[in-house]
């Protein structure tokens, strides 16, 4: 098991490359199931969780092949219609293939998802609205078994906006027969990407980056070659980064679009941001000021951006206040960065945080995958040594983290444990 070992106190400063986002690349790479033939990926990021897809993919039949951050995949030879427990704990999108193993092959047995402690969140709005289509659906032994002879457009609302749940009815519906509608969608960027995806495959989708997605079914889709859209929440984690560390830094390869909630925050931090096409330049103020937050869905405040907001706050001048609405549990980080002294205050799903000088470094443990980042950011501006375990989880999203870091001047290397 690995460390990341973190000297803090250097300021950031140059450029670093976006990698493709992740949260797109699961459910883009997950669409391969509902075509015949070779599907070309590029800006694939290297991380545990892409792995964990591919094997799975690989698992129900799949061929893919892998050269650098290029993915090649052929569904032509699913086979199975099981995604087994030992593969699907490891990673709550998983559950996405549900939807495509119905489309194709009329049945589905899907292990009940595991992924980061951070809530319970629960897939019955997947299951709610694949019924709605027509599947049967019943719970056995902690697997989802779906089936339906044929599936039939209808009108499907989802009582609280879900990603994976908005990904998972979109490939359901585009072969089945008739059309969907798909009422208080997730609005992502990310939905945006996979819906033109699916549409450069030859599916029928409207409104996609709108709370109302209307799907034409059609009876055939073709393969495609695309590329992964940056990764917004890389690109949040860098600019926060850069404004803790009081640093000069320029993101580039990103979608500035996609980051107007993070930038505005920042902003009110007092950091200088320049956008310039596909690049940020973040620059870093000497007088942080504290700035209230609270989460919402896109195009909101993300909640995957909180933890690292959390540590800038930690070191602002005066009170901020942090309100996490999207998550339960999502407070775990702040027992380990009070370990490095921040003095943070919980109740209910808001946290009080008053902004101290600086922060010491002490051993802290990951316990979800924004939550490593955040202790990853907090080391970076710690006095003397900081280690962050249990980085597994740290590499579940990010990509070469701790080497991107480095070529940017910190004090910051693996250690392997």
């Amino acid at each position: 098991m690995d460390k990341i070992v973190i000297d803090g106190g250097r300021p950031l400063k140059g450029r670093v490359r976006i990698s493709g986002a992740k949260n797109a690349a699961l459910p883009i790479l997950i669409s391969a199931l509902l075509t015949e033939g070779w599907n070309t990926y590029t800006n694939v990021p290297n991380l545990k969780d892409i792995q964990s897809t591919l094997h799975l993919l690989t698992n129900l039949g799949a061929r893919i092949e892998i050269d650098k951050d290029t993915v090649r995949i052929d569904a032509g030879g699913l086979c199975k219609h099981e995604a087994p427990y030992d593969l699907v704990r490891k990673m709550r999108a998983s559950v996405l293939v549900l939807g495509p193993l119905l489309a194709r092959l009329k049945k589905a047995r899907v292990s009940l998802p595991g992924g980061c402690a951070i809530g319970a969140r629960p897939i019955n709005l997947h299951l709610k609205g694949l019924a709605r289509l027509g599947a049967s659906i019943e719970l056995k032994h902690g697997y989802v078994e779906a089936s339906a002879e044929s599936l039939k457009g209808n009108e499907i609302y989802f009582d609280i906006a879900t990603v994976t749940g908005t990904e998972n009815l979109m490939m359901a519906a585009v072969l089945a027969e008739g059309t969907t509608v798909l009422r208080n969608a997730a609005r992502e960027p990310e939905i945006v990407a996979f819906a033109d995806v699916l549409n450069q495959m030859g599916a029928k989708i409207e409104g996609a980056g709108t709370s109302i997605i209307t799907v034409q079914g059609v009876s055939a889709l073709k393969p495609v070659s695309v590329k992964i859209i940056p990764d917004r929440i890389e690109a949040g984690t860098f600019m926060v980064a850069a404004a803790l560390t009081k640093g000069d830094v320029t993101l580039t390869d990103c979608e500035p679009g996609d980051l107007e909630a993070v930038m505005h925050k920042l902003k009110l931090t007092g950091a200088a941001i320049k956008v310039e096409d596909k690049c940020i330049r973040v620059v870093g103020t000497d007088q942080i000021a504290s700035v209230d937050v609270k989460t919402l869905p896109y195009p909101g405040f993300p909640t995957d951006m909180q933890a690292q907001f959390m540590v800038l706050m930690s070191v602002a001048g005066g009170l901020s206040i942090i309100s996490e609405t999207i998550f339960e549990n999502r407070f775990i980080h702040v027992s380990e960065l009070q370990r490095m002294g921040a003095d943070i205050t919980i109740s209910g799903d808001t946290a009080l945080v008053k902004g101290i000088p600086h922060l010491s470094g002490a051993p802290v443990m990951a316990t979800d995958l924004r939550a490593s980042a955040s202790l990853v950011l907090a080391g970076l501006i710690a006095r003397n040594t900081t280690e962050v375990h249990r980085v597994y989880h740290l590499d579940r999203g990010y990509e070469a983290l701790e080497n991107k870091f480095a070529r940017l001047g910190a004090a910051i290397k693996r250690v392997k444990v």
